[in-house]
């Protein structure tokens, strides 16, 4: 009786009144992620994209050459650009400055209207808006007409009118703003890392166009490159800074992401074409084993493909299938070519511009147009067409290749047969070293991989055996960059990472993607645990550079981690502390010591096997106490690079690295 009066009631105040309308940008600030992702790092670094967004599209409409984008002392972003400025006059339908309806209203902008912007990366016309919602300041400067037009706003409400603070002669906008803190609440901290890479990639998307990104927030040695390429210290503090600048575009972003590999031909092959739909595109075979395309529509990343990039595969094989029976390249070989043979040791960006794209899903991630496929298609046998008959030479080459990745994919189908097999799914059961769990719920198991016998027994007995199962690996796997598939599946140690996750071998779906089945996968935490030293970090890069080519889908639904083991124990006495820092280190010494060093005593640990079962429990395994750190890919084109960089056959352009690098790291001797 009280449960059907309870219900009469909830009826009779569920009214019109009840249906919440979320005026202006209300709607942002209520569910941010439907906006930007989400409303962590990745989110937050967003925001910048969103606004420096803006000044390529008037950079991509023949208006502005520079982009200038600041991190303040604060962690307020600055982004300047010299373009026409946002338009400050009085809006016919909004009767309030144009400024302010771009700034307040969603899908308000020149991005629909086909006369100021032919293409645009910021389809939608929630960007700035979007920005100004989740900030608790934002500073909106004009240079435009003469005169410098000023309003300032908190959380998408303006706070200020627009007003007119000064004259000038120059032209643009510039946007100020600080994130907010109670909509950000992991963190409002810029890292400059993640906005170089993503700036570096536009200045190669758009070629001609001048991206500068500068760091108020602390100061660094500057160093210059000697007469003998060598990288010295000046003995100046100054702000970090990278102007990012292309001319050639994505010839010179090919030899970027191609520094670390040895390449197969001498040049990058080109193709540009504006006939149905602006194309450019850029590849480069080398010597390596794996396949890297990356895909852009107006300068957004597709990270899952589309239309263009099976428009771009579809040419890419015919072209060159077609060269190679012409010339009788074939003769002698006798197996099947595989779609993905013309591929391997590829590296290509494609971008086309399309004036309407149609994305599957408000993430912008895979391109639906139809009429990419035909136009990319025909654009790249063209180019191929043409390239392969004017370099005989380089086009005997790649068919070579070609025809090698057609004979090893045969063996490496029968390797990877065996791989099937030995997972649980096959019947063959577990690795012999692995030391499993007793709980069955992926979402509580997490498999530790650790090196060798020693650390793997002593992990064994410090672990939680009901959720945490142990896969001890022998010394250092094998590096997968420099080896063929058929190599890497005959190691014992992939088979038995294979085995113990219970997945199988990334399958190329229908539009040539690879993807693993993971309804099977047994941890939902794999945690890479390595020793604290030199040999502990390469057999992480080792075991990383294996997920990242054979298990990209473990790292992308934020499965894999790096265990982070004490660097020291600090005692005096009964008192001790473990330091994962030096900084750490010093502070627990003058802290037991008592502003003197006497009686403590500092122990280095140089590997997993120095420390007892409960140590290592305690420092690096006890959910509660450890620190992980989960593995992202922010960037992919600039992981590809930095992987291939350290962990490919060419030895130059990583030494270049690591002295460039090198003073951003404490080296353990």
């Amino acid at each position: 009786m009280i449960e059907n009066e309870e219900m009469k009631q909830a009826e009779e105040q569920y009214s019109a009144n009840s249906i919440q309308v979320l005026e202006g940008l209300e709607a942002v600030r209520k569910r941010p992620s439907m906006y930007i992702g989400d409303i962590g790092e990745r989110g937050l670094h967003h925001l910048v994209y969103e606004v420096v967004d803006n000044c390529i599209d008037e950079a991509m409409a023949g208006f502005c050459t520079d982009v200038d984008v600041k991190i303040l002392e604060d962690n307020s972003i600055r982004v300047q650009d010299n373009g026409r400025g946002i338009p400050t006059g009085m809006h016919e339908k909004e009767h309030r400055s144009a400024l302010e309806v771009v700034l307040t209203v969603l899908h308000a902008g020149g991005k629909f209207d086909k006369n100021s912007y032919k293409v645009s990366g910021g389809l939608h016309g929630v960007g700035v808006s979007c920005v100004n919602a989740l900030s608790d300041l934002l500073i909106a400067e004009i240079h435009r007409e003469g005169k410098i037009w000023l309003q300032k706003y908190s959380k998408g409400k303006p706070i200020t009118p627009v007003q007119v603070v000064g004259e000038t002669d120059d032209h643009g906008s510039i946007i100020t703003f600080h994130p907010d803190a109670t909509i950000f609440t992991q963190t409002i901290v810029y890292k400059y890392d993640t906005l170089a890479n993503r700036l570096r990639e536009l200045a190669y998307l758009n070629k001609g166009i001048r991206i500068t990104l500068t760091d108020l927030r602390e100061k660094v040695d500057e160093f210059v490159v000697a007469e003998d390429g060598e990288h010295k210290a000046t003995g100046r503090q100054v702000y970090r800074s990278d102007v990012f600048y292309s001319e050639e575009g994505l010839k010179e972003f090919i030899d970027y992401l191609d520094a670390g590999a040895a390449k197969l031909i001498p040049e990058a092959i080109c193709v540009n074409t504006d006939k149905v739909i602006p194309i450019d595109i850029a590849l480069q075979y080398n010597t390596g084993f794996s396949e890297r395309i990356y895909s852009y529509v107006n300068n957004i990343h597709t990270i899952e493909g589309g239309t263009h990039l099976q428009g771009f595969k579809m040419g890419l094989s015919r072209s060159l299938k077609n060269y190679a029976e012409k010339n009788g390249l074939l003769a002698k070989f006798k197996g099947d070519l595989s779609p993905e043979d013309f591929r391997e040791g590829l590296t290509a960006v494609i971008s086309v511009k399309v004036a309407e794209p149609q994305f599957e899903g408000q993430t912008k991630t895979k391109l639906g147009n139809p009429e990419a496929t035909s136009a990319v298609s025909q654009a790249t046998a063209a180019a191929m067409d043409q390239y392969l008959e004017e370099h005989p030479k380089e086009a005997k080459t790649i068919v070579e290749k070609i025809v090698l990745a057609a004979t090893a994919r045969a063996a490496a189908r029968k390797a990877r047969e065996m791989v099937q097999r030995k997972t649980p799914m096959g019947g063959a059961g577990m690795p012999g070293k692995l030391a499993d769990c007793s709980d069955h719920d992926p979402e509580k198991c997490e498999l530790f991989l650790v090196e060798g016998d020693s650390a793997g027994g002593t992990a064994k007995q410090g672990r939680d055996r009901r959720i945490q199962a142990i896969l001890p690996l022998r010394g250092k796997i094998l590096n997968v960059e420099k080896a063929a598939q058929d190599r890497a599946f005959e190691s014992q140690e992939v088979r038995n990472i294979y085995t113990a996750l219970g997945v199988t071998v990334a399958q190329e779906d229908e539009s040539g993607e690879k993807h693993m089945d993971l309804s099977k996968l047994r941890y939902h935490k794999v945690i890479i645990m390595t020793d604290a030293d030199v040999d502990g970090s390469h057999i992480a890069c080792l075991i990383l550079t294996f997920f990242f080519r054979y298990m990209f889908d473990l790292i992308k639904n934020g499965y894999v981690y790096l265990a982070t083991p004490p660097l020291y124990l600090v005692k005096k006495g009964k008192e001790e502390r473990y330091c994962w820092t030096d900084a750490q280190r010093d502070a627990a010494t003058a802290e037991l010591g008592r502003g003197t060093d006497k009686g403590v005593t500092i122990q280095r640990y140089k590997g997993l096997g120095e420390m007892s079962d409960t140590q290592l429990w305690e420092t690096t395994m006890d959910p509660s106490r450890r620190v992980l750190r989960q593995i992202t890919i922010e960037n992919a084109a600039d992981a590809e690079r930095t992987f291939s960089m350290l962990m490919g056959d060419d030895v130059p352009p990583r030494r270049a690295f690591i002295e460039e690098n090198a003073h951003y790291a404490n080296i353990d001797a």
